[in-house]
């Protein structure tokens, strides 16, 4: 079974792929980093680096806390956008 990874944060997840086979956003919004796929890229793909730097910038706070979990490690969360990307 494949993960839904967020492409901004690495949260690994989401209850469904950030895009189906068409290309057509989920509209989720991930727990962790609260990015909206469909709302929040308008379209740029760069947007998920930036809206990245901004969060880490900011305290790369939970979005939902009560979703995060105990031994949850931003750097080992980071690790996934790269795999999110292929």
């Amino acid at each position: 079974m494949s993960k839904n990874i967020c492409f901004v944060c690495g949260f690994d997840g989401l209850e469904e792929p950030a895009y189906n086979e068409i290309k057509e956003p989920s509209y989720e919004v991930c727990p962790c980093c609260g990015f909206e796929f469909g709302v929040d890229e308008t379209g740029d793909p760069d947007r998920y680096g930036s809206f990245r730097s901004k969060w880490i910038s900011a305290g790369a706070e939970w979005f939902l806390p009560d979703k995060k979990p105990k031994d949850w490690s931003l750097e080992k969360q980071l690790e996934n956008t790269k795999q999110a990307r292929q």
